[in-house]
């Protein structure tokens, strides 16, 4: 008899796993408490794929051998707990492409600052020195779905907290851990080492053989790195410190310390600002790992265009740069963004707040912000966090009202900035829609 296995939610990850799941000669059945986007829905019905949405069937979801639960769909779900209480094996869709990649590679790169820079970067780098490889997991398409419908030898997959919750076997053959902040302490019961130890996860099940790269100056990861067993080669990346094994910047150049080891100088770097050279270094030496010639990896990082959304530069009118920094979705990223700005910046801040701490940039405000605009449904807490050192907090509906409002503080030689430090689902789609929204508004002043 078929293994049947269900999918919880009908997204991205959700329908990749299908398909794979399908090829794979499973019993296949997708169900999703909202509504599946209809290229979805199409998808599924031209593969013959069984699904529902807008509500959950339980008969049809406890009857599985196995579930697959989506990312976005948190533990304390009414229908997960059925399924934990049922005894009912729960994956996630990371563990699942794990079973089918066959020898292909994965390089994992989880972190709650710079993993999106750092895996389209080491993507770059991989590409540009002649591998077959592919961008997957929450940036690109599914793994799932890149392994069913093209398969590669190498896969850089972004991996979030909560694609690692639920794995049993996934182990990257190198994984990459950025660095660790709080950030969605909403899934993990507001507690900060819940989310270090999802984080962790991703070394959980690497062997002599795998590679860890890690921030050695990051005081979270140094302050956990020993709580849990890790059995990988350690890389570690710093700037503060020389490392015999990984990458070190010292006195402006960039010294990568694995297999042929090179220099590059940080001023040819395409991407600028501290938090990037964290970001270049952990790439360089992933690329290092899997056999990229060092010329390769000055060329590609010399030519690396920034991402949509991350730090990007919108225009300049009248005088005043406009970034849209909208994948800033937690306060380390606009700490981040705030620490690169070399102008009086006009801060547009706010959405969904996910448990903030907005006194660990307070300091940062107060020496380079002029005026914050207030982006979001509920601004309360930016209001008592900042109306002491902030003379100008305008609150608006909408991404249209904020660029107007900027337009209005805003002078020569300053900085308009969108970067939230919250999540946008109050008032967008999610945080793409929250810059392309900023980015139509700025341009139609």
């Amino acid at each position: 008899m078929k293994k049947r296995i269900v999918i919880l939610g009908g997204g991205e990850s959700g329908v990749g796993a299908a398909l794979l799941c399908k090829q794979q000669g499973y019993d296949v059945f997708v169900s999703d408490g909202g509504k599946i986007k209809s290229a979805y829905e199409d998808e599924l019905i031209s593969n013959q794929i069984p699904f529902e949405s807008g509500s959950h069937s339980l008969d049809k979801i406890l009857n599985a051998d196995e579930v697959m639960k989506s990312p976005g769909i948190p533990h304390n779900n009414a229908v997960v707990k059925q399924i934990i209480a049922a005894g009912i094996p729960l994956i996630s869709e990371m563990e699942l492409a794990y079973r089918y990649k066959g020898d292909s590679m994965i390089i994992g790169i989880t972190g709650s600052n710079g993993k999106t820079t750092t895996t389209s970067l080491i993507y770059h780098i991989c590409l540009t020195g002649g591998m077959d490889c592919a961008l997957v997991g929450n940036i690109g398409y599914a793994i799932t779905r890149q392994i069913a419908v093209n398969p590669k030898p190498l896969y850089v997959a972004e991996i979030s907290s909560f694609q690692l919750d639920d794995i049993k076997s996934f182990r990257p053959d190198i994984a990459v851990l950025t660095n660790i902040t709080e950030d969605h302490l909403d899934r993990y019961d507001y507690r900060f080492e819940n989310y270090i130890a999802s984080k962790f996860n991703i070394t959980r099940n690497q062997t002599g053989k795998d590679f860890f790269i890690y921030n050695a100056d990051d005081p979270v990861t140094m302050k956990y790195l020993n709580q849990f067993p890790i059995h990988s080669q350690p890389l570690p990346i710093s700037m503060q410190q020389e490392v015999p094994n990984g990458a070190f910047i010292k006195n402006g150049s960039m010294q990568v310390k694995h297999g042929e080891d090179f220099a590059m100088n940080i001023l040819d770097f395409a991407l600028k600002g501290k938090h990037n050279q964290y970001n270049t270094m952990a790439a360089a030496v992933a690329s290092s790992v899997v056999g990229i010639r060092k010329d390769r990896i000055r060329d590609a990082v010399a030519s690396f265009e920034s991402l949509e959304h991350r730090m990007e530069k919108v225009a300049t009118i009248r005088g005043v740069d406009y970034i849209n920094d909208s994948k800033a979705t937690n306060v380390n990223s606009t700490w981040f963004a705030l620490e690169s700005m070399e102008k009086p910046v006009v801060l547009i801040l706010g959405g969904v707040d996910k448990g903030n701490d907005y006194s660990l940039i307070r300091d940062m405000v107060a020496e380079k912000v002029k005026a914050i605009i207030c982006l979001g449904t509920d601004n309360e807490k930016i209001h008592e966090a900042f109306g002491e050192i902030i003379p100008v907090i305008v609150d608006v509906s909408g991404a249209v009202d904020a660029v107007k409002a900027a337009y209005k503080l805003s002078q020569k030689g300053d900085v308009v900035l969108l970067s939230p430090a919250c999540a946008s689902f109050d008032l967008f789609k999610n945080y793409e829609d929250r810059g392309m929204q900023f980015k139509n508004a700025v341009m139609a002043l």
